[in-house]
C-alpha cells in the first residue's frame, strides 16, 4: 500500500488541512494528562480540559458556531478493522505522526465496501486535518517511515459535532442505513475478523483487513 500525504492533491476528495490554528497548548495538555496504551486504542468523545483550551475557537471558526466536542484517540494501531462516518466533519490533530486509512462513502453499496478502495495518508504532528462527512475513517494508525511502523504509537485530538460517538439512540428502522448505526451520529461497517463484528456491528468490509505492519 502506498502511503500518501495529507498535503497531496489526492487527499482533496477526503478532506483538507486547516491552517492558522495554534494547537501547541492543546497538544501539550493532551500529552500531559491522557494515557497512551502500548497495545490497544482508547477513545474519549469529550474532555473538559481540552475543550477549555480551544472549544470556542473550533466551534466558531471550524464549525461556524455549531456546538462541538473535543476528545482524543490514543494508543497503538496498525489495522483498518472498521470504517465509520458521521453527519459533520471531523478534525484530527496528532501529537505524534500518524497514518489515516480512508475511503469514500459513495463507494459503499448496500453496506458493503471492498477494502481495496481504502487509501492511506500520512499526517505529521501538529497538523489540523479536516475529514469530510463523506469520508470513511476509523482509528488512526501508527506512522510508517521507510517501510517501518513506528513503535511510539499516537495521541490524536478528535473534534466532532457535540454528542457524536455517545450512546446509540433508540430507533425504528426506516432506511437500510439504520442497520449501520453503531452509536450516536456514528454509522459503521466492520471487517468480519474484528471484535466489533463479534459484538453485532454490521459486517460490511470485504477483502483484506489492511495491516500496515505487513
Amino acid at each position: 500500500m502506498t502511503i500518501k500525504s495529507v498535503f497531496d492533491a489526492d487527499f482533496a476528495k477526503y478532506g483538507k488541512v486547516l491552517n492558522g490554528y495554534n494547537v501547541d497548548a492543546l497538544l501539550a495538555k493532551l500529552e500531559e494528562k491522557t494515557p497512551k496504551p502500548a497495545d490497544a486504542v482508547i477513545y474519549e468523545p469529550g474532555d473538559a480540559d481540552l475543550e477549555a483550551i480551544m472549544g470556542e475557537v473550533f466551534s466558531v471558526n471550524a464549525y461556524g458556531g455549531m456546538p462541538i466536542q473535543i476528545g482524543y484517540c490514543n494508543g497503538y494501531n496498525t489495522k483498518l478493522n472498521c470504517l465509520e462516518w458521521h453527519r459533520g466533519s471531523e478534525l484530527n490533530i496528532p501529537a505524534n505522526d500518524m497514518v489515516l486509512l480512508l475511503a469514500t462513502l459513495s463507494d459503499v453499496k448496500d453496506g458493503k465496501l471492498d477494502t481495496s478502495k481504502v487509501e492511506a495518508f500520512y499526517a505529521p504532528k501538529g497538523t489540523v486535518v479536516q475529514v469530510y462527512e463523506t469520508t470513511l475513517h476509523y482509528a488512526p494508525c501508527n506512522a510508517v517511515k521507510d517501510g517501518v511502523v513506528s513503535k511510539e504509537g499516537f495521541r490524536v485530538i478528535i473534534v466532532l459535532p457535540k454528542d457524536t460517538n455517545t450512546a446509540k439512540p433508540a430507533l425504528k428502522e426506516i432506511d437500510f442505513e439504520d442497520k449501520l448505526l453503531w452509536a450516536r451520529n456514528k454509522w459503521l461497517i466492520a471487517h468480519p475478523e474484528t471484535s466489533e463484528a463479534k459484538q453485532g456491528a454490521f459486517v460490511g468490509l470485504v477483502g483484506e483487513n489492511i495491516d500496515l505492519a505487513k
